[in-house]
Order: C-alpha cells, then sequence, then structure tokens
C-alpha cells in the first residue's frame, strides 16, 4: 500500500459569528498533568459513497469552534504552570491518496504501514492532527491523532462525535463542560493513600526504567502486534467460568473476565518465573466514581489507574475467578475516596516542591513485561463518527508496537464481540495463540 499525501494545510477554529472567548489559556488540572505526554492516533474507514474533503474540513472547524483547546498549543502560563494556550494556531489537515482498492489491504493488520495513514507522531505542536486518505474505488481512510494531556478517551470521543455532527449540519449538544478548576483539594487535605508508585514515581526510577529501555531498543523488532477476535460466545463461557466461584455474588463483568483471561495467558505466554511479580496498569473513568458524579460532558482527562498484583504462580495456579476478583478489588478501589485523596496529594507541598516526582504513565517505555496495561475503549462511541454518509465500517488503533500494552474495541461486526491488539514478543507468539482461546 503506497500513500502520497497530495497537500498539507493548517485549520483553524470557526465560530459561526459567536466570538472567542477573551480567555488566553486553560489551566491544566492534577489529572491532566499525570496523564501521557503523548499523541494517540486512530484509524477509521469508511466506504463509498464518503463526503467531500470541503465537508469534513468545513465540520471540523466548526467542532474546534466548540473544542477550542483542540486548535491550542501546550505552554506555561506567566508563573510557569502547564496550560493549554488558547491562540488558535489551528491544527494539520493533511490530505492523502492510496494507490490500490481498499479491500486489498483489508482488514487492516497491525503493522508498521498503517503509520502511512496518519501524520507524524514525533514532534509535533499541533494538539489535534487529521489525514483523509482516499483510495481508487472511493473508500476514504481517516487518520486522527491527539494529545493525551488536553483529553483523555471519552472527551475525544466526545469531540469526534460533535465533529460528525458539525460535518451533518446537526446542533452540537451538549456542549463540553470546559471547567477544568472543579478538582478544588479539601482543607485540611485528607491523603489516606499512596499515590508515589501509583501515580506518581521518583524521577531517578523514571530514568532507570528509560536507561533499561532504550538497552533494550534491539528487540522491538521482535514485538509483534497480535490481533484477537473473541466472539459473544466465548465471551459468555468465560464470564461463566470467572464467575462460578465468586460465592452467589454479582457476576464479574465481560471486561474483568476477558482481562483476567488475558492476563493469565499472556503471563504463560512469557514463561516467567513463578515468585516474580506482575501487575496490570488499567485505566479507570473518574466522572461516575466522584461524589458528586462529574458530567460525562466533561472536557479534559479525568482518569487514574488501578493496579491488581499478583505473583506468576499464584495468577496461572489458581482459578480464573482468582485473577478476575483481584481485578474487580483493584478497580473498585479507585473510588471517590481514592480520587479526593489523589487531588488533595497532586495539590501538596510534595508535588508542588519535590522536583524528583514525576507521572508513573509513560508512553516511552517499550517493554512492559513482566506487566502489562489495558486500554479499554470498548465504552467510547468511536463507531458514531458519521460525517454524513454513514459510520465507519473499521475503527482501530494504530501500529503501536509497545510489549504488554492490550487495547480493546467493541469488534466492527457490531454484535457484542471484542477485538483485543496485543503487542507480544514474537518469541512469546505460538504459545499465547495456542492458549488464548483455551478455556481450562
Amino acid at each position: 500500500m503506497k500513500v502520497k499525501v497530495e497537500s498539507t494545510r493548517t485549520i483553524k477554529p470557526s465560530y459561526e459569528g459567536n466570538p472567542p472567548l477573551t480567555t488566553t489559556h486553560v489551566p491544566l488540572s492534577v489529572f491532566d498533568k499525570v496523564s501521557y505526554d503523548a499523541q494517540i492516533a486512530v484509524i477509521y474507514a469508511y466506504r463509498p459513497p464518503t463526503p467531500p474533503n470541503s465537508t469534513i474540513e468545513l465540520g471540523l472547524r466548526k467542532a474546534l469552534g466548540v473544542y477550542r483547546e483542540w486548535a491550542g498549543r501546550l505552554g506555561n502560563d506567566e508563573e510557569g504552570n502547564p496550560v493549554v494556550l488558547l491562540n488558535d494556531e489551528g491544527v494539520k489537515f493533511v490530505e492523502a491518496s492510496g494507490d490500490t482498492t481498499l479491500d486489498k489491504v483489508m482488514p487492516f493488520k497491525p503493522s508498521v504501514s498503517l503509520l502511512n495513514l496518519h501524520p507524524s507522531l514525533k514532534g509535533v505542536v499541533e494538539l489535534v492532527q487529521v489525514q483523509v486518505t482516499r483510495f481508487t474505488c472511493g473508500s476514504l481512510v481517516v487518520g486522527f491523532t491527539a494529545h493525551h494531556l488536553v483529553a483523555d478517551g471519552h472527551s475525544t470521543s466526545n469531540f469526534l462525535v460533535a465533529w460528525g455532527k458539525a460535518c451533518r449540519d446537526v446542533m452540537i449538544q451538549p456542549l463540553p463542560l470546559r471547567d477544568r478548576t472543579i478538582f478544588i483539594p479539601r482543607n485540611p487535605p485528607r491523603i489516606e493513600y499512596d499515590h508515589v508508585g501509583a501515580e506518581y514515581m521518583p524521577k531517578q526510577i523514571k530514568k532507570n526504567d528509560h536507561f533499561l529501555n532504550s538497552n533494550d531498543a534491539t528487540f522491538l523488532d521482535d514485538i509483534v502486534v497480535h490481533k484477537v477476535h473473541f466472539t459473544l460466545e466465548f465471551l459468555a463461557k468465560l464470564k461463566a467460568k470467572a464467575s462460578a466461584m465468586n460465592g452467589g455474588a454479582r457476576p464479574y463483568s465481560t471486561f474483568e473476565s476477558l482481562v483476567a483471561h488475558l492476563w493469565r495467558a499472556i503471563t504463560k505466554a512469557r514463561n516467567l518465573g513463578g515468585f516474580e511479580t506482575t501487575h496490570i496498569r488499567i485505566s479507570v473513568d473518574g466522572r461516575a466514581r466522584l461524589n458528586p458524579k462529574v458530567p460525562n460532558d466533561y472536557f479534559g482527562n479525568l482518569v487514574l489507574w488501578a493496579f491488581p498484583t499478583a505473583k506468576v504462580k499464584d495468577l496461572l495456579r489458581e482459578p480464573l475467578s482468582y485473577a478476575a476478583k483481584l481485578i474487580h478489588d483493584a478497580v473498585s478501589k479507585v473510588n471517590n475516596n481514592y480520587i479526593r485523596s489523589f487531588i488533595d496529594f497532586a495539590n501538596s507541598k510534595v508535588v508542588a516542591e519535590e522536583d524528583g516526582l514525576v507521572p508513573t504513565a509513560d508512553m516511552d517505555k517499550h517493554i512492559l513485561c513482566p506487566n502489562l496495561e489495558v486500554d479499554s475503549w470498548l465504552r467510547f462511541p468511536f463507531y458514531d463518527l458519521d460525517f454524513g454518509t454513514g459510520c465507519p465500517y473499521i475503527f482501530m488503533p494504530t501500529f503501536f508496537p509497545t510489549e504488554g500494552m492490550m487495547f480493546l474495541l467493541p469488534s466492527f461486526i457490531g454484535d457484542g464481540s471484542i477485538d483485543a491488539f496485543i503487542p507480544l514478543f514474537q518469541d512469546n507468539l505460538p504459545t499465547f495463540k495456542q492458549i488464548c482461546y483455551s478455556l481450562d
């Protein structure tokens, strides 16, 4: 698949008669500051007929008029605090063409060729980038990249839906809640949990991790991203098996059951020592967990993480329900009390004055073994991005070969089945393939 860039330009917001607010910047919240300092890219595919690029561009201008932060830049205020500068410098818009029909390269396999379908993620000042690639059959692929410090997946998917509405001349409702100053620490603060090791880590440990990862760069070519499709029938059996021994309590969710299964399967495929410790980093949306709840339309990051942890021998020796319970309990602990404790800690002198603490969220780490990270996009309305001629028939992350960083997506089949994108070392892949559909 050869992709030729036809044009590149900057797209700025359209305010449609409503002048922009005079605010010059938006301060990053404590949740933004501990998020990933990186661009994330996703890919959509549409069958013909598709709208002209001018429609997609005009809709983008209108959506940026509502979600103005995306058209700004990351910077600092007068006191040196990190902010989003509301300077309307714009987003990158790339038009490109493919030299074949889309069905010849579909379904997209997770490979390096996907990187041709969106602008580069390196050295980018824009907070959003869009690439529209036309194929000879009339199909359209839209590559979208966005900076994670500005917004989490929940907020970004809301923006994408709004972009589609703007293309269809549908009013963007509800409007985003854009006030990032609502997370006020308590007085006096009550730091009831240990946030060093969860959201923060000593800078020196991170430096050491990066040094070890740079030494592991020679192994990066050995990482493959394997896509696994889990049918609704298999997921139901997995959920029943995970919940069979939970004492009549509420069954574990499909997410808890599947992640427990993958944790065990990947750990077995990695052939780790029994006394090694393994954990999973699981994103937890705080909107519904805070009291009072934060509206779903809040725009920004509002995610913390759960870290279920086990000894390898226990994870593999105990039944599936053991891993599912670890996951359920760890996620449950990220509740209102925990989140409030984090807000107090993040605003404390320990973080403000202690230059030695940095976020644990790290997109520069290429090998997570013996640990895992899971990004679940199962509840996001990514498939609702309709530019006027229908929803996409494919939605997926770009090629992202970080060993151990899994992505879970609703399958494009639309029947409740799930696709998992799992980066592993090639040597571990045969064992994983052998056991990933086993219920034993």
